[in-house]
Order: C-alpha cells, then structure tokens, then sequence
C-alpha cells in the first residue's frame, strides 16, 4: 500500500519494524508513515517532486520538494532493556525543499548507531503565499505528538523526546521548541492531547533566526523563555548563513537560564550534515553525543531486549 492510500485511509497508527536486511544484501529502508488522519490538515495541491544529487549509484543524496502530504519515517535502534531517546529530524532546504537523505535519513542511522531513535519528518514545503511558516509548524508539533503516541510500540521514552534540524530545518526546531504552548492547529484526534513540547533541541547550522542578518535580535517567533528546551548548537564561522544565527539564539538561551552548549568551528560552510569534510566540523556529532551524555538523554544501559 503506497503512502497516498495509507493518508487516504486515515491510517496512522501502524507499527512499523525495525530495519531488516533483504535477501540481495540491500538494506530496506524503514516505511513512511502519514502524519494526519484523512481530510484533517490542508493538502497543497501540488505534484511531489524528487531530485538525486548523488553520482554515488549506492548512495542517495535526494532533494524532495513539492511536498503535499507529510510524513514521518521513524529508524528504530535495537531493542533494549530501557526505552530509548527518540530524536524529530527537519531536513534543511531554505523551505524549498527538503535534502531528506544527508540531513535527514543519513543522520537517523547515525543516531541509531548511539541508541537514539531518529524519525525523520517530511514536512511541508514550499511555503505558502501568505502562509507564513505555519504549515511546518503544524507537522512539526504534529510528529513529536505522534513519536510519543508510540512510545511503547517503538520502546522510546517519551520523556526523553527532542527535535534536530539543518539549516532551515534548524530554524523550524527552534520553532517548535518556542511555540509549544499554543498549537498551530486545531486537535484531530486523541493525539493532539499530548504535549508537544521537545525535552531538547540539537541545531545544526540554523538558519533564519535573526530579524536582520547580522542580528541581534531574533525573528518575533522565537520568544525564548525558561521554558524553551536545553539546547545543542553547532555552526561554522564560514557559514554564508551566518553563525551569528547560533551565537545570538544561544545569548538569548542563556540569558533565559536554558541550559545551552554551543561549539563555533573555524570552517566548514554550510549544509554538510554527516558528509566527511576533513577538519574540525567533522567532529560535530562527537560534541552531539557527548552533549546528550552529558545531559543525560543518553545513558549507558543498552542492554539487549528479551524477546
């Protein structure tokens, strides 16, 4: 059943398997899974369009735009004796599209191989005329209710339930972990009584978070207060979107008492995600994971799971 018939079918609640490896030694990648029931968010009436920027035939790098119907595509650790911390991921794109393998997909699996739970949310892109950024909002509040709707179907812990974005994605996380008292959309189901607050928030190169582009102030969206979740910022000084998107959102984190941890590497650009580029920005998701240590969102018990 493809994706357009589960959204067709309101069908939301499906347990999905961990990854399982084909009989030709092809990794078979997780199902999406529709974030809404049928008829209960808008649907833009556009074609999705996908783009392989790879030359690499074993390796994808896709760039999905035109996205009418949003999805979730959770990639599960193994299982273990104590419930997981489950990470939304927001592939970048400038809201034009998504690059849903190397900030998205590629990233899932890496935190998979550290004992996080990574879904990766295709949220809606373009932006609507007029729309603000309000429909990515809405999938975005949408996903982490629907990550903690499953948490033990997935052994996840619900508690332990954080957001990660790229670029603009970043700046759809920081949304998300400043505007979760008041949802973007009206409730459709019982899911929409769980709360949608991130319990941490994992920026990697954020984008668009500045009124102007030097800063200091931040957009009027991000309101950030003591109740904004504990976050992990990285950016490059070389960044043609500027670190000072990271360096003012982490002063503000700060002056609100949110406990932030920022690293600023000399180079690296931008839009990398786990692509290895030599020098320092490679180490990224070695800060990442000591920083979840640290916080405790990571512990050391992965203990085998009995069956």
């Amino acid at each position: 059943m493809t994706i357009r018939n589960l959204f067709a079918a309101g069908l939301v609640g499906l347990v999905v398997p961990a990854m399982s490896i084909a009989a030709c030694g092809a990794e078979v990648p997780p199902e999406e899974l529709p974030l809404w029931p049928a008829g209960t968010m808008v649907q833009l009436e556009q074609a999705e369009q996908v783009a392989e920027k790879s030359k690499d035939p074993a390796k994808h790098n896709r760039m999905v735009s035109n996205v009418s119907i949003p999805t979730m595509t959770p990639h599960l650790p193994p299982a273990s004796a104590t419930p997981a911390p489950a990470v939304v991921i927001c592939p970048g794109g400038a809201y034009r599209g998504l690059s849903i393998d190397l900030e998205g997909h590629d990233v899932a699996r890496w935190l998979n191989s550290v004992g996080v739970a990574g879904i990766v949310l295709k949220y809606r892109v373009p932006l609507q005329k007029g729309g603000g950024k309000k429909l990515p909002l809405q999938d975005v509040q949408r996903a982490i209710r629907c990550v903690r709707s499953r948490a033990v179907e997935w052994n996840i812990d619900p508690q332990r339930v954080g957001v990660m974005g790229f670029s603009a994605g970043g700046h759809l996380a920081a949304n998300a972990s400043n505007n979760f008292a008041s949802d973007a959309y009206e409730a459709v189901d019982e899911t929409d009584r769980i709360s949608c607050r991130p319990d941490f928030a994992i920026l990697v190169y954020p984008a668009y978070l500045l009124r102007t582009g030097a800063g200091p102030d931040l957009t009027p969206e991000l309101e950030v207060t003591p109740k904004t979740p504990q976050t992990f910022l990285i950016h490059a000084e070389d960044d043609p979107y500027r670190a000072e998107n990271s360096l003012f959102y982490y002063l503000a984190l700060k002056n609100a008492s949110v406990p932030a941890y920022m690293t600023l590497f000399p180079s690296g650009g931008h839009g990398y995600g786990l692509a290895p580029l030599g020098g320092a920005v490679a180490s990224w998701p070695q800060h990442c994971q000591a920083w979840m240590r640290d916080r405790k969102i990571l512990t050391d018990d992965v203990t085998p799971k009995e069956r």
